[in-house]
């Protein structure tokens, strides 16, 4: 079974004090204890977010483990990620944490380890990735379209309330034929993949939306069915 989850915003770098979709993720594995591995690359590797992921990860059942591009745990990448049990990408440049991952072969690394059915999550950057397509401020001003790993189709944009030009910028994208339709995730909503397929939408927040995104004569906005993990 091949999963992965998405993350709009959220998690332990955005809700310190609201654990609901970190734990989500750590659920979904069939381990006890799983082995889950951070992978900090699109933040430049910054010392103060691996901190926080350590502060909330080694706090739960599991062992948590981080892998640096720029202080490489170990030549042989491979056999690292490879006996994890779930893989967790952070946010920041998404540009660079692709040209990163190419150079270092972790684009390729990263589709086996889904193929053999390790966990593949992420952040903001850490879902655009995933996606053919995603919404991007990796360039500087501006949102732009940059193409992902494409284990998922369509496009993808994170953060859609939670900054304000998000939601006009991947509209108008999406109009104008730039970016492919896809899916947009408000700050605290997760979406999990199985086998390619939608599964489970789930949010940390009670209110947060998850929305179809297409263009039909004009730009259409679907919302999706969601689940709060709260009480």
């Amino acid at each position: 079974m091949k999963q992965i989850i998405a993350l709009g915003g959220g998690g332990f770098s955005m809700e310190p004090d609201n654990p609901l979709l970190d734990l989500y993720i750590l659920n979904q594995s069939d381990k006890m204890t799983p082995k889950i591995c951070f992978i900090p690359t699109a933040s430049g590797d910054s010392e103060n977010y691996i901190s926080r992921f350590y502060n909330f990860f080694e706090k739960q059942n599991c062992i948590p483990s981080h892998l640096s591009l720029f202080k490489p745990p170990t030549r042989d990448l491979e056999d690292f990620l490879l006996e994890k049990d779930i893989i967790y990408v952070g946010g920041g440049n998404t540009k660079n944490l692709l040209v990163l991952w190419k150079e270092w072969g972790l684009d390729r690394l990263l589709n086996k380890a889904w193929e053999q059915g390790i966990i593949l999550a992420g952040i903001s950057a850490g879902s655009i990735c995933w996606f053919e397509e995603g919404v991007t401020d990796s360039f500087g001003d501006g949102l732009e379209p940059l193409k992902g790993l494409g284990l998922l189709k369509g496009s993808n944009c994170p953060h859609y309330d939670g900054e304000t030009k998000r939601r006009p910028a991947y509209q108008k994208l999406v109009a104008e034929g730039k970016i492919k339709s896809g899916l947009a995730t408000d700050d605290g909503v997760a979406l999990h993949y199985i086998d390619q397929e939608i599964n489970n939408i789930v949010t940390s927040r009670p209110y947060a939306k998850a929305y179809k995104v297409y263009y039909d004569n004009t730009v259409k906005e679907i919302e999706l069915e969601t689940k709060y993990l709260g009480l």
